[in-house]
């Protein structure tokens, strides 16, 4: 049961957080250089480092909670 949370936090941030840095970096790009482009490598590894971590972190609340 745990495990299944913690798939759910993390693809629940990972789609969250993809989502907002591929609108941040096509907006950095088409106002700072007029090509609208996005950094496809830099958004997956932000999303998928901010996945990890943030679940982590609920996990790691949850159980002091339950304690």
């Amino acid at each position: 049961m745990q495990t299944k949370n913690f798939f759910i936090d993390f693809v629940t941030t990972f789609v969250i957080t993809l989502i907002a840095a591929i609108v941040v970096t096509f907006l950095w790009n088409l106002i700072g250089s007029g090509s609208a482009g996005v950094d496809w490598a830099t958004s997956f590894r932000l999303a998928i480092i901010l996945g990890v971590s943030i679940s982590i972190m609920n996990r790691r609340k949850k159980t002091e909670k339950e304690e």
